[in-house]
């Protein structure tokens, strides 16, 4: 399914429906007051969090959304029935920005969140409502209100625990379809990746974790290069950032150094992601006879306050360890922001 993390839509209430113009006629009653019933309200437009969307695609096909008019006011004092509202689900971690004065309006960080985005117009009085002592046979009405409209920019930015970051070909994608549901494309080269995977990781204790990888970042990523900032904002709300280093470029260049390439590239883009904790995966150690000249390495790391773990993701090499130190990574995360 193809990923679309940002849409502009056009939103617009149902119409307040008229008050209706009507005077009893009964048999016996050939002079009866007035009887015009009110309109109803017009359906308002919400917006609802879904954890089971990931993609905004289905609103880039439909931009529109129109909620349902109010009915007109009856006879005999009837109220015409409100129009419905429309309710547009909208996936976790949506940012609703008006398109003209961009400022954020609401933010669905978090689940069982709704925002109402154009509200209906209020239904016309009928002539009912118009009678008084001196006028007892009114034929004023109102129509209804017309509803709200606007256009509004809709942003995803992904609600994950766990990010996977790096350069591109260190074997992410791989990573994320051994340890999680995700099923993502797979191939060797660069840039396989085009769109966020997003994969669910449950042990033994039935306890989850999410996880996103992201497609590889390159040097001055943020200005545009690669794939650019096109993804980098759904990285923000990751709790941890898993560095996967790919041990092939050894000894062409070292590891800290291309660290170094996607950790300016994020710094560039928020200065937040200096703040998250971090693990070192260092991927496709199955091909290599010893560890001992990475020793140097993960003093680097050690030295920065940052864990280093040995990984096959293709021989599944490693990957337990890694999982157990996401968690402990996690759980120290949830401690320190409550």
């Amino acid at each position: 399914m193809k990923f679309i993390d940002s849409v502009k839509v056009y939103l617009q209430g149902g119409k307040g429906g008229d008050g209706c113009l009507s005077f009893r006629r009964e048999r016996f009653r050939p002079k009866g007051g007035p009887d015009g019933g009110d309109g109803g309200r017009g359906g308002n437009v919400i917006l609802a969090s879904d954890a089971q969307m990931t993609s905004l695609i289905d609103l880039s096909y439909h931009p529109r959304l129109i909620a349902e008019d109010g009915q007109r006011g009856g006879r005999n004092n009837q109220s015409g029935r409100s129009g419905k509202d429309l309710i547009v689900p909208i996936p976790l971690g949506t940012l609703v920005i008006d398109s003209e004065t961009g400022r954020m309006l609401q933010d669905f960080d978090e689940g069982q969140k709704r925002f109402i985005g154009a509200r209906g117009g209020h239904g016309g009085r009928g002539n009912a409502q118009f009678a008084t002592a001196v006028r007892q046979t009114p034929r004023r009405t109102e129509k209804g209100e017309q509803g709200e409209q606007q256009w509004l920019r809709l942003e995803l930015k992904l609600v994950v625990d766990v990010g996977l970051v790096g350069l591109p070909n260190s074997g992410k994608s791989l990573l994320i379809s051994k340890i999680s549901s995700a099923r993502p494309r797979v191939a060797d080269y660069s840039f396989t990746t085009t769109s966020p995977n997003l994969g669910v990781v449950t042990d033994d204790d039935m306890r989850s974790f999410t996880v996103a990888d992201m497609p590889g970042l390159i040097k001055n990523a943020n200005q545009g290069s690669g794939l650019g900032t096109q993804f980098l904002r759904h990285m923000e709300r990751a709790q941890l950032l898993v560095h996967v280093l790919d041990i092939t470029r050894l000894p062409a260049h070292s590891l800290v150094d291309d660290y170094g390439v996607v950790m300016e590239e994020l710094r560039a883009f928020n200065t937040l992601f200096e703040k998250k904790r971090q693990i070192i995966a260092i991927n496709k150690v199955d091909v290599v006879d010893s560890l001992r000249p990475l020793r140097q390495t993960r003093k680097a790391f050690a030295e920065r306050g940052i864990p280093t773990v040995f990984i096959s993701a293709l021989k599944g090499q490693g990957l337990p360890t890694l999982i157990h130190e996401i968690w402990q990574q996690l759980e120290q995360s949830r401690i320190e922001h409550r």
